[in-house]
């Protein structure tokens, strides 16, 4: 059960129905897209409902799922646009040097010579790497490649990342 502490990380939103049975489709936001059915309570909305995932499965180019208590058709659509959120502590602890997209949301942003490039308003997926979206004071961004020879280094305590770039670049 979560703790009043808990950060919330969203995994994804119901946005549709599927069938007349009560099942939803689930757009997800998690690597691999049937990763979402690993967590067997989703909690919903900005209030946090929890609901018991029932089963769940790949179809087509989705998810599907049952969840407990939703049995018809308009029960279901009820909860499409919804978000699925889990407590930050249900997810897996990661390597060493390895982190989840929400915990760099918001960091500092600086660079080996200690010049402040701005926060991390967001983090793109490209294909060939990931991309930190950086939003100095005035809403200027920059896009610095998440590789190894760009993080320079993560501090989750001090809440900064160094990174190997120039503001210019």
């Amino acid at each position: 059960m979560p703790q009043p502490e808990d950060a919330w990380t969203v995994l994804g939103r119901i946005s549709g129905v599927h069938g007349v049975r009560g099942w939803v489709k689930v757009f997800s936001f998690t690597q691999e897209r049937d990763g979402i059915l690993d967590y067997p309570h989703w909690y919903l909305g900005s209030e946090h409902r929890p609901v018991r995932v029932v089963e769940g499965r790949l179809q087509g180019g989705g998810v599907v799922a049952r969840l407990e208590g939703i049995e018809d058709r308009d029960l279901a659509l009820g909860l499409v646009g919804r978000e699925i959120a889990v407590p930050a502590s249900a997810l897996p602890a990661l390597p060493a040097g390895e982190y989840y997209w929400f915990q760099l949301q918001g960091l500092a942003v600086v660079n080996l010579s200690q010049e402040c490039l701005g926060r991390v308003s967001g983090l793109l997926e490209t294909g060939a790497n990931d991309v930190l979206v950086v939003q100095d004071e005035q809403g200027t961004e920059i896009l610095i490649p998440w590789d190894a020879r760009a993080a320079a280094g993560v501090d989750l305590e001090q809440g900064r990342i160094t990174v190997d770039w120039q503001r210019d670049w």
